[in-house]
């Protein structure tokens, strides 16, 4: 348990820095002593296996391996890490939990046992999958994790009458949150949160964090009709910028989003919108495999009507702001009846100082 505890640690350095491939951490263990351990570095890079083979060198021969996921037996941009492993004359390897991949699942822990290498599964395997939550979801479906986020007051209310939101968190939970910013390939947006709150949308965070080269989350503003200001934030700070619209843009337009960095995609619905389920399956084509959605209510609404949100974060705040027209965290059409409502599991609570966090799975029917 300590050494896979070890190798879970390790893997948070690279959750949501390495999309799309799974945030893995490795250590090798010989004599009691670590001898090599590592992290999934960036796409391209060496796997986790990889970097604590290179750090181990000779001493691996005879050691133990500990590593949060199955080890890849495909050759994909780097070569395949179970070659490297017989190799190396590793003697036992402990393995979280199997890699959902076709290419992989189950493949690589018997071209270990084929080869001789004693091989346990299921150490902390709870805790491999939900790190890689993301990465599970995407890799069987081709659809990236959607996360729901927003804080709240004790009666539900996401800002006043007049729309003023800052700050309804503590400053504990706004760190805790760009963390979760700093981990996510995306964070979503409506055209509503823009105009109103001029967001910048980014991730406050230290962008050398585990050596790695990302920084900030790629930037999705929903915009039916392509109307976000190109004077707003999200269009001048770092990080790369997708508008979506559902309407065709003129040239000049699309020139216009261009110059200040933004892509445009255009995905249109029935009803003259931007068709949601379209964006995020384009967004997975693209390698995205985790989506943070922090607003507005009109887009959560979309999305939990939709069926498409995987996770729930929200951070209540002991405030009571009242009014019957102050802003609320979710629209849409909602629910008619109660048991229609979505439903969460695996729920958690968590304190920021007086805040608390709530999270849950929403509960796929």
């Amino acid at each position: 348990m300590k050494y896979m505890s070890q190798a879970l640690s390790l893997a948070k350095l690279a959750i949501g820095q390495v999309s799309p491939n799974p945030a893995v951490g490795a250590v090798i263990v010989k004599n009691g002593e670590v001898v090599g351990q590592g992290f999934t570095q960036p796409p391209g890079g060496d796997h986790a296996e990889i970097v604590a083979l290179k750090q181990a060198a000779e001493k691996a021969k005879g050691a133990a391996l500990y590593v949060t996921l199955e080890p890849c037996c495909h050759q994909g941009r780097t070569p395949p890490c179970t070659v490297a492993i017989i190799e190396s004359g590793i003697k036992e390897v402990y393995i979280a939990t199997l890699d959902d991949n076709p290419l992989v699942s189950g493949k690589g822990k018997k071209e270990l046992e084929d080869a001789g290498i004693k091989v346990h599964l299921g150490m902390m395997e709870r805790e491999a999958r939900q790190m890689n939550e993301a990465y599970f979801k995407y890799i069987t479906t081709g659809m990236p994790f959607v996360t729901a986020k927003y804080a709240m007051s004790l009666d539900g209310k996401t800002g006043t009458r007049t729309g003023d939101s800052k700050w309804i968190s503590n400053e504990e939970s706004r760190h805790f949150a760009h963390y979760i910013r700093h981990i996510s390939d995306v964070i979503m947006a409506g055209l509503n949160t823009i105009l109103k709150d001029d967001p910048h949308l980014t991730a406050r965070v230290n962008c050398g964090r585990g050596g790695t080269s990302h920084c900030q989350p790629t930037r999705v503003i929903i915009d039916d009709n392509g109307r976000a200001p190109l004077s707003s934030n999200v269009f001048h700070v770092p990080g790369n910028t997708i508008v979506a619209v559902a309407k065709g843009l003129t040239p000049e337009e699309k020139q216009a989003y261009d110059e200040v960095g933004a892509k445009v995609v255009e995905m249109p619905d029935e009803r003259g919108l931007v068709d949601l389920k379209s964006l995020l399956r384009y967004l997975g084509q693209n390698g995205v495999t985790s989506v943070l959605v922090e607003g507005g209510g009109i887009v959560l609404g979309s999305l939990f009507d939709l069926k498409l949100v995987d996770k729930v974060l929200v951070f209540v705040a002991p405030i009571i702001i009242g009014g019957k027209d102050a802003k609320i965290p979710v629209a849409g059409l909602g629910a008619e009846l109660i048991t229609d409502s979505a439903k969460l599991r695996d729920i958690t609570t968590t304190a920021f100082g007086q805040d608390v966090l709530i999270s849950g799975y929403v509960i796929k029917e």
